[in-house]
């Protein structure tokens, strides 16, 4: 079979299993897959046509891996989303930003062609002078005080030095939003399961979600065309956090953001909860992508804008008896 030699890390992973099944399903010409996660994959789980391979991206073993499989596509899918409790910032630093910088030597090392890379539309930061819509032009000032947002804005300052150093390696960038689907958990969707949503007085909280089987397609779109460049990932429209109060039923907690500081500030002295002072930025000042580049330069358009793919969310849920 013709097509690219493609190598997945992080393909243990929600988006990493998804895109090695829709690969091994042949929803684009690939001659290799190869699925790379830190974890080994349990024998029952694999795909026919799959080669698996247990590998983390800070080792130098990665450059005997791409030799071995002859890779030239590289979907680097591996990052710490939502970090455990035993987790710290040293260990999210070094798969986040020193694991990136080492796949990216083992691509140069052995002539992959192209990477893609899934950033996020956290690295744009949660400032207050965020524009209404972020396009990808605009600054990446991901916060130091988080550690996912800083990591994705040092990960892509690294890309933009290797695309001048390195312009043989051809370069996708996906910035991606609030990925949603049937069975996603993630940071996000937790808040959506507390008895009533935190709203901040005077900020509308506006989220823009993606649909997990677009993200799915935009990686496929670029493992099958010439494309190169950088994209935001996003369904059409916002939801603001009143809105999805009210499509779950539940009333908004709304707080004064003085008060909200002062109550995080002592609860995370106390140990009473994980998070501080500076998720008073994460919840008001959410970054809007405007995604009118991906759809008309990539060539991709996201099939449910954000509302559809939260009501999706949301009949899955009550499904699930949630």
């Amino acid at each position: 079979m013709s097509g690219p030699s493609v190598l997945v890390t992080g393909a243990g992973g929600y988006l990493g299993s998804q895109l090695v099944a829709a690969l091994a399903a042949g929803c684009v010409k690939v001659s290799r897959v190869v699925a790379a996660d830190v974890r080994e994959t349990p024998p029952e789980r694999r795909l026919p046509g799959v080669e698996y391979e247990v590998a983390d991206v800070r080792s130098p073993a990665l450059i005997p891996l791409f030799d071995q499989h002859k890779v030239d596509t590289v979907v680097h899918l591996a990052s710490i989303v939502t970090p455990g409790r035993d987790s710290n910032r040293a260990f999210e630093y070094s798969v986040d930003v020193e694991g990136t910088e080492n796949v990216l030597i083992a691509c140069s090392t052995t002539g992959v062609k192209k990477i893609v890379v899934s950033s996020s539309g956290a690295a744009y930061g949660y400032h207050a002078d965020n524009p209404a819509w972020l396009t990808e032009d605009c600054p990446l000032r991901g916060n130091e005080a988080f550690a996912y947002a800083h990591h994705k804005r040092l990960v892509e300052e690294m890309l933009a030095r290797w695309r001048a150093e390195h312009p043989e390696l051809k370069q996708v960038v996906f910035r991606i939003g609030t990925i949603l689907g049937e069975t996603v958990r993630n940071q996000i969707t937790d808040l959506f399961e507390k008895p009533r949503l935190l709203a901040i007085r005077g900020s509308d909280s506006p989220f823009v979600f993606i649909w997990d089987r677009d993200v799915v397609g935009c990686l496929l779109r670029a493992i099958g065309s010439d494309k190169a460049g950088i994209y935001n990932v996003a369904g059409d429209g916002v939801l603001t956090i009143h809105e999805i109060a009210a499509k779950l039923g539940k009333r908004c907690l709304v707080l004064p953001a003085g008060l909200l500081r002062f109550a995080l500030s002592v609860l995370k002295a106390l140990g009473l909860t994980r998070y501080g002072p500076e998720q008073l930025d994460f919840l008001r000042y959410r970054p809007v992508l405007d995604n009118t580049r991906l759809k008309t330069e990539f060539g991709y358009v996201p099939r449910l804008s954000s509302t559809q793919v939260f009501d999706l969310y949301l009949e899955a849920r009550r499904r699930r008896g949630a």
